[in-house]
Order: C-alpha cells, then sequence, then structure tokens
C-alpha cells in the first residue's frame, strides 16, 4: 500500500476514534442548537404573522411581539450555554489528546529524533487543529442534519412545494462544499507541511543564536526564515481562497431558494393568495435553513485542517507503549554486562556498536573512554531503554536487559548529561524533579552531598532562588552539581554519565568530580568521557573504537604507568 494511503487512513482512523470519544460530551451541545433551530422556526412563524398583519391579513398583536422579543433571549441564552458546553468539550478533548501524545513522547525519549521544534507543533499546534474539528465541525455537521430537517418538515407543513424547494437547496451544499473541498485538503496538508518547516527552523535557530552571531550568520539566517515565512503566508492564504470559495457558493445557493420561493409565491401581495402568512413564512426560513448549513460550511476548514494534523499525530498516538516485564522490587545492587552486543543506526553507515563486550560488577565505576562517534553515548542509551540492540546480550544481575519494559530499566539508573538542563523553577524544585515525593530534609540532603549548599548559601533565597529556563543565573559548575543533587535524590542502583565535566573549567571540575566520586560509591556507575581528570579520578578504563573494546586498564596500572 503506497505511503500516502496508508497515512490518510491512519488519519481517517484518528479522527473516527476521537469522534466517537467527543460525542458523549458533544450531546448537550447539540441538543442546545437544535432548540435553537426550532426557536428560529417559531420566531419565523410570529415574524410572518406580524408582517401579514401589517400588510392587511390575520389577527396578530402586541403579543406576537412580546413572544418574538422572548423567543430572541432565550435563543440567546441557548448560545451562550451552547459555547461554554463546546468550551469545556474542547479543553477535555485537548487534555486527553496531549497527554496521550505527551506519554508517547516521553516514552520515546531521547529515541526520538524528530526536531524538537516538529515534536513542540505535534503537541501545540496539531491538536489544536483537533479542537476545531471535535468542537465546531462535529456539532455543526450534526446540527446541519437535524436543523434543516426541522426546517424543511415545517414548509412542508405550510407548502409542499417551498418545502420541495428548501430539500433541494440543502442537499445541494454538501455537493458544493465537496467540490471546493478537494483543493482544499490539499492546500491544508501543504499548509501544515509549511509550518512544520518553519517551526522547526525557527526553535533550532533561537537556540543557536550565540552561534549564528559569532560566525555573523544572523542577517543571512532572519532572510531565510523569511522566505519561510513567505511560503507560509501563501500557503495559508490558498488555504483562505478556497474557504471563501465554499461560501461563496453558499451565498449563491441561499440567493438562489429565496429567488424560487419568490417565484413561487409571486402573488403574495395579490388578494389571491391563499395563505400570505405561510408565504412570508417560507421566505423566513431560508435564514433559518442557511444558518446551521453556515456554520456546516464555516467549520468545513476545520475538518479539513484536522485531516491534515491527524496525518501527523496519527503516527505517534498509534504507536502502543512498549512492552515488557515490570521489577517486583528495585536491586540493591547491579552487576551490568554487555555480550557481543550490536547496533546499528544506519544500514548504509558502520555500526555504532559492534561486538561490543564488558563487564562492570556491582559497585564499580567503569569510565568509557574514546573518541567522538566511537559508541560511548550509545551505550548509555541502550541502558536506558532508548534503544534496543541488534545483536548480542545486556544482562543486569545476569538476566535479559531486553525483557525489561523501558521504562523499568530507566527506573534503574541515574543520569547526569553533559549539559543540566534546568527548568524555570527554584533551585529545590528543580533536584526534587528526580524524586517528586521525596521530603524537604531529603531534598536537601541531596544538595549538601553534591555541595549544591556550598554555593547556594550566597543566593538570596538559598535553595528556594529561582533560576531560569536552561539554568540562567547559575554557571556551567553550578548547573552540573545541581544535576548531580538529583541524581543523589534519585538514589538508583545504576549512575550513568555522559561527558559529565565538559565544558567546564580545570578548577570547576576538580570540584564536580569530587561530587561524582561521592555520586558513584557503592553504585554501579558507567561514564561516558574524553576528560583525563575524569579518567583518572573515577575508576577503570575501557577503550572504545568503532563500536568495539580495544583495551582495559585499571587505575594501579594507570597509576604506576605515569
Amino acid at each position: 500500500m503506497p505511503r500516502a494511503r496508508q497515512g490518510g487512513d491512519a488519519a481517517s482512523a484518528l479522527l473516527q476514534r476521537e469522534a466517537r470519544a467527543a460525542r458523549r460530551r458533544l450531546g448537550l451541545p447539540v441538543g442546545l442548537g437544535a432548540a435553537q433551530v426550532a426557536i428560529g422556526i417559531a420566531q419565523a412563524w410570529l415574524i410572518a404573522t406580524l408582517i401579514a398583519r401589517l400588510l392587511g391579513y390575520g389577527e396578530a398583536g402586541w403579543g406576537s411581539l412580546a413572544a418574538v422579543a422572548a423567543l430572541a433571549l432565550v435563543s440567546a441564552g441557548l448560545g451562550v450555554a451552547q459555547e461554554r458546553a463546546l468550551i469545556a468539550a474542547g479543553e477535555a478533548a485537548k487534555a486527553r489528546l496531549r497527554g496521550a501524545a505527551f506519554e508517547r513522547l516521553l516514552a520515546g525519549g531521547a529515541g526520538d529524533q524528530r526536531p524538537v521544534g516538529e515534536r513542540a507543533a505535534l503537541v501545540v499546534d496539531r491538536i489544536e487543529a483537533l479542537e476545531g474539528f471535535l468542537t465546531r465541525w462535529l456539532p455543526a455537521a450534526m446540527l446541519a442534519m437535524i436543523g434543516p430537517g426541522l426546517v424543511v418538515l415545517a414548509a412542508f407543513t405550510v407548502d409542499a412545494t417551498s418545502g420541495a424547494i428548501l430539500l433541494v437547496a440543502a442537499l445541494l451544499v454538501p455537493v458544493a462544499m465537496a467540490l471546493t473541498g478537494i483543493g482544499a485538503a490539499q492546500a491544508s496538508r501543504r499548509q501544515f507541511a509549511a509550518l512544520d518547516q518553519l517551526s522547526g527552523r525557527f526553535l533550532d535557530r533561537m537556540r543557536g543564536l550565540p552561534t549564528l552571531v559569532l560566525f555573523r550568520r544572523q542577517e543571512a539566517e532572519a532572510e531565510a526564515l523569511g522566505v519561510a515565512a513567505q511560503d507560509l503566508r501563501a500557503r495559508t492564504m490558498r488555504v483562505l481562497r478556497v474557504a471563501f470559495l465554499s461560501s461563496a457558493s453558499m451565498e449563491a445557493l441561499a440567493a438562489g431558494a429565496i429567488a424560487c420561493l419568490a417565484i413561487r409565491h409571486g402573488a403574495i401581495l395579490g388578494a389571491n393568495h391563499p395563505d400570505p402568512a405561510g408565504a412570508i413564512f417560507c421566505l423566513l426560513l431560508v435564514p433559518a435553513l442557511f444558518t446551521p448549513l453556515r456554520a456546516f460550511s464555516q467549520a468545513y476548514h476545520e475538518r479539513l485542517s484536522a485531516r491534515g494534523a491527524a496525518a501527523e499525530l496519527a503516527p505517534l498516538l498509534e504507536v502502543e507503549p512498549a512492552g515488557g516485564l515490570l521489577l517486583e522490587e528495585m536491586p540493591r545492587k547491579l552487576t551490568v554486562a554487555f555480550q557481543d552486543v550490536r547496533l546499528v543506526y544506519d544500514p548504509t553507515r558502520p555500526a555504532a556498536l559492534d561486538g561490543l563486550s564488558f563487564r562492570v560488577m556491582a559497585g564499580e565505576t567503569l569510565v568509557l573512554a574514546g573518541q567522538s562517534g566511537a559508541g560511548k553515548s550509545s551505550v548509555l542509551r541502550l541502558l536506558m531503554g532508548f534503544l534496543r540492540p541488534d545483536g548480542g546480550r545486556i544482562s543486569l544481575n545476569g538476566r535479559d536487559a531486553t525483557k525489561l519494559a523501558p521504562a523499568e530499566l530507566r527506573r534503574l539508573s541515574s543520569y547526569v548529561g553533559q549539559r543540566a538542563h534546568l527548568f524555570r523553577a527554584s533551585i529545590r524544585e528543580n533536584i526534587a524533579l528526580a524524586r517528586p515525593g521525596a521530603s524537604a530534609a531529603e531534598v536537601e540532603a541531596a544538595a549538601v552531598a553534591a555541595r549544591v549548599v556550598d554555593f547556594a548559601k550566597a543566593l538570596p533565597q538559598g535553595l528556594d532562588t529561582l533560576v531560569g529556563e536552561g539554568g540562567f543565573g547559575l554557571s556551567g559548575g553550578q548547573a552540573q552539581r545541581v544535576a548531580i543533587a538529583r541524581a543523589f535524590l534519585r538514589d538508583a542502583p545504576l549512575v550513568l554519565l555522559d561527558e559529565p565535566t565538559a565544558h567546564l573549567d580545570p578548577g570547576t571540575e576538580s570540584e564536580v568530580l569530587d561530587s561524582l566520586r561521592r555520586l558513584c560509591s557503592g553504585r554501579t556507575a558507567i561514564i561516558a568521557s574524553h576528560s583525563r581528570a575524569a579518567q583518572r579520578a573515577l575508576g577503570r578504563v575501557l577503550e572504545i573504537e568503532a563500536g568495539r573494546a580495544v583495551g582495559q586498564q585499571g587505575v594501579a596500572g594507570r597509576l604506576a604507568g605515569e
């Protein structure tokens, strides 16, 4: 099956599933909308009798006028209640979808190769587009069947021919929308693709702004972003042109229906018309007929946008969380062994790991050394469950690690990377992120163990000092100590460190290494590091080259050699 066809089927399946989930919440707003249509029919009849009275027919009076005013107030109240019900349904749907999407993104973790901007667009823009489908298109589609049915039925009770004219006009609306919808669907898909590219590029350039300024590329990148924005603008205008064409076809049908009814009841002012009030009523039913159909037409582009969004979201939401065994209890000690482990990212390129074997005993620290691209970080990704080996065996305490659920693998480990990401919150809250249920005393103990308290004392509010996103306000070494405090608080049996002293000056590196030694003490630790100081200070070194172990040297042997 072609890939486009598969994507379309997945998008349709997602929209159908979400529509079924939303229908229970949409019952109330659809019922309120149907009540508004019924009130509109009643108002049309009362207004028709009032106009006929002014023309000298009928007996309508002030009571009919008061009833029209009362019905207008009731209709306005129903409109407000319907809007609130739709907002509540939309918020519930977005919360459910964002929860599911975020769960899948978290499950993929670092193994998800999509750019950050694309992932952000999935969770924000795509789900916003689905909200329009669920809270505007679906209710409008239901009311587009209920409302015109009530109006046509009312017209048939007065004049069969008028009812037939309104029925034909109502049936032509979906035909006109289908003719304009083909081009709108394609334009909407292209617009979403352009939005994805622009979002990803903008976020990527913002994160790399210092580098662009350093190399004087800011003006060139600004021009490139301007070109991408101009392309998005052009694609958005194409979508709007199709939307306006759909509205124009709706207005043409409404004008045609009025013209046909006017011809039908051309003798309305003549004395021979059998029912002048009924003739006026049929004419006044045209707005009541086209009000739900116009809402349906206006919401039609929501369906097209939602289909484009669903095509992007479906691959993410359809991926079931990886299964596996769950831990009965957290082991206190952990022995890690790799046996002929093979990992391939791209079949056209050499393997990242090509038969790597090593063993780390419980409580031992192993430093993985080697040039960039040798496979050090791949080892850590495998142990965190973000990747699965293509061959060989990874064992934890003698048992196959790949049989555990990836989330369980992550429970076993604490991780400190090259650059600690701190969220916009207090230092205390950033540490507590590692174990949200930890007590204040436990958080403070972790801060003391990582020597965070040493620099926090000089801050205005100590551990409660607010830091900016990404650790703004702290030095690189201070941010790393906060990350180490998280690892202390997590207290997992396996410690994984990826270049934890990179980008630090020698003095700061020495302080961080002192905290790392205490963190690794009594725990199994695997550290990927180029740093000679880290290799000398932390433990046994395993040299990796092209995904294979090429040599091992103990601390004593290295010190003797020096």
